[in-house]
């Protein structure tokens, strides 16, 4: 049976940022994933895709985030169960979890942290006659490797971040990027907006609102798709690609009969205190949680990892003061191979 302070279900980049912020209080975490290497999404769908919203990084890519926070919990020496899927919980007398996964490993800890983002997921779909036909042969749902695109023709449904980054990214790329949306307005960021705005207005992306697609074009492989714009008859777009990002339909798993409140496929959390489910002892954090104003950014994963952390310090050592310290000043233990102490100024004792 493995045996740690935190079971951490979901070793995306929320999962991997609270194994940084555990081991600044001394507690040592597990991670289980189905997935067969750590990174979440980032890593297996989108490892190619720019994100924005990190702070310090104007820019950087999904996987290259997911390498950098790996980077910075190897000093903790996590423990990873990947390619197992988190099945049943039990709750112990003392109050402690006993987590099995599919293939019946154990794990004990003292605390569950739910980060798994959302869940088990697949995309989805239009409704296109014959969509599944193309399916690799000019139809996907997910970018991983943008060379793919290179210097070709690439059309765009969806109205939402995926749809406006990856247009804005492909302008780059692509020989014809064109971004169809089904209204005139977007769901995506202002920024990502106004840069699709600036390339249509210089050229180098082609859209079309309000419309959508609605047949696809070619024999054995995509060659254009069938538009209709609202007020015009259906004409046809030459392409080589059409990747319809209508985002992901979410499940829980088997997460969802472990007996946590669940409002629309999410975990209800109290976020006014520390992101604990109904169960105490059981945390939810990063996309798989909910609450009044929640955002499903990762900036927010990394906040509500941060309050989790010092909830399960306290849970495990009710009686126990601890001494947080300013990193940026002290340093942390294990950066350089040496203990670094910070100084009084900036030692804050916490109850």
């Amino acid at each position: 049976m493995i045996t740690t302070d935190i079971l951490i279900i979901g070793a995306g980049p929320t999962g991997l940022f609270t194994i940084f912020e555990a081991g600044l209080l001394k507690l040592k975490c597990h991670l289980i994933d189905a997935l067969p290497q750590p990174g979440g999404q980032c890593s297996e769908i989108y490892p190619k895709k720019p994100i924005y919203d990190i702070p310090a990084y104007p820019e950087i890519l999904a996987g290259d985030l997911t390498d950098k926070l790996i980077e910075q919990t190897k000093q903790f020496k996590p423990g990873f169960t990947l390619g197992e899927r988190a099945e049943t919980i039990d709750k112990q007398e003392d109050g402690s979890f006993i987590v099995t996964t599919n293939k019946g490993t154990k794990h004990h800890a003292k605390i569950v942290a739910i980060a798994g983002g959302l869940g088990s997921f697949e995309p989805r779909k239009p409704k296109i006659e014959s969509l599944e036909k193309f399916e690799d042969n000019g139809v996907e749902y997910i970018i991983k490797e943008p060379e793919l695109y290179r210097d070709k023709k690439v059309v765009i449904s969806g109205g939402g971040d995926s749809a406006l980054d990856w247009a804005i990214f492909l302008s780059d790329v692509a020989s014809e990027v064109t971004l169809i949306h089904r209204r005139n307005e977007f769901r995506g960021a202002l920024d990502s907006v106004e840069k699709v705005q600036e390339l249509k207005n210089a050229g180098k992306i082609r859209m079309i609102t309000p419309a959508e697609v609605k047949g696809i074009v070619g024999d054995d492989k995509v060659t254009g798709v069938v538009v209709e714009k609202k007020g015009e008859d259906a004409f046809t777009v030459d392409t080589d690609h059409f990747i319809p990002l209508f985002g992901l339909s979410p499940k829980l798993g088997p997460i969802a009969n472990w007996g946590l409140e669940i409002e629309k496929n999410a975990i209800k959390v109290n976020n006014a205190l520390d992101y604990q489910t109904n169960i105490p002892g059981i945390y939810a954090i990063g996309d798989v949680n909910t609450y009044p104003g929640k955002l499903k950014l990762i900036l927010c994963g990394f906040h509500e990892a941060t309050l989790m952390c010092q909830s399960a310090y306290k849970r495990i050592f009710p009686d126990k003061k601890y001494v947080m310290k300013y990193t940026t000043v002290g340093g942390v233990e294990g950066f350089d191979g040496t203990k670094k102490e910070a100084p009084k100024a900036v030692v804050k004792a916490i109850e």
